[in-house]
């Protein structure tokens, strides 16, 4: 799972594209017009932004130059009625990292999103391996000495994002906002039992604990 911004004034259209993201296994925020764009993205951590060109207070140009210009290298998905040569190379020249023209199919979305995802980070690939835990980002199948394991949706998010990111200490704060959308209502004391019932399903008793509690920060993922 990603954690995904989608800018789109076409409350329609948003609401069908969160949808089929978020069936694809993606948390995904939404918001409809460009300073509160800035102000997601400034205030959260993202994989990825879908941005619209054409937006109310700021466009989608405007948003991408700010962006870029203040340091923030996150990728961008650029999501417009434009056509013109001219217009896409504005739109890449001003940071976007890839062009979408509507009307879209879902499908080639999804493989636009799969391919962004991928190209940051060596780690963001299709299959993760821990261990002897495996983890399929495409099919959200996840095994653990080839057994598969049946996890919840946020267990597996959580799981993803721990195995993206080995060895770092996060607060609990801070998964909240890299694994739950920003509207959730989701509390630091609710998210320990996640991470309990996480640990029983992945971790194998008498070995080295897989997640550990690094008492007054947070948790690190230990793979070692």
């Amino acid at each position: 799972m990603s954690k995904l911004l989608l800018v789109e004034d076409d409350q329609a259209l948003a609401m069908a594209t969160q949808a089929w993201l978020e069936n694809e296994r993606h948390a995904v925020d939404i918001v409809g017009n460009g300073r509160e764009a800035l102000e997601y993205v400034k205030s959260s951590a993202y994989d990825l932004i879908i941005l619209d060109w054409e937006l109310p207070e700021l466009s989608g140009i405007d948003i991408c130059r700010n962006l870029r210009d203040s340091g923030i290298q996150t990728p961008i998905l650029m999501l417009t009625g434009k056509t013109a040569i001219k217009e896409k190379k504005l739109g890449l020249d001003t940071g976007a990292d890839d062009y979408l023209t509507k009307p879209f199919n879902m499908e080639e979305l999804s493989a636009r999103v799969r391919a962004l995802l991928r190209r940051p980070v060596a780690l963001k690939k299709d299959t993760l391996q821990v261990r002897n835990i495996e983890l399929d980002t495409v099919s959200g199948r996840v095994t653990k000495d080839g057994k598969q394991i049946h996890l919840l949706p946020k267990e597996f998010s959580l799981l993803q994002f721990f195995m993206r990111h080995p060895n770092e200490v996060f607060s609990a704060e801070s998964i909240l906002v890299r694994v739950w959308p920003t509207d959730s209502e989701a509390t630091t004391q609710s998210l320990r039992p996640y991470i309990n019932r996480l640990r029983g399903k992945i971790e194998t008793p008498g070995e080295a604990p897989l997640i550990c509690t690094v008492h007054g920060m947070g948790y690190r993922f230990s793979p070692d």
